[in-house]
């Protein structure tokens, strides 16, 4: 997929693409190692970004794994 953003954000591009990702991580459709490939880094490299942006990413890591299971123990 390609995004497209206004010329004002394409000097910022690393970071546009960071918070993104982050926002996204937080929103719950992307897991932790999704986000950090989209910004082409560690997960652990990436979790120090999610703290910038004041996004708890154990909390969240915690609660997918949590709703994982109740899909699969659904089944």
């Amino acid at each position: 997929m390609t995004l497209q953003v206004p010329e004002a954000l394409e000097k910022e591009h690393d970071e546009t693409v960071r918070f993104l990702a982050a926002k996204l991580y937080e929103a719950g459709k992307l897991r932790l190692g999704q986000a950090a490939e989209m910004c082409g880094m560690r997960k652990w490299d990436f979790a120090e970004i999610l703290i910038n942006y004041g996004i708890h990413y154990f909390e969240a890591s915690v609660l997918a794994d949590l709703e994982d299971l109740k899909k699969g123990a659904a089944k």
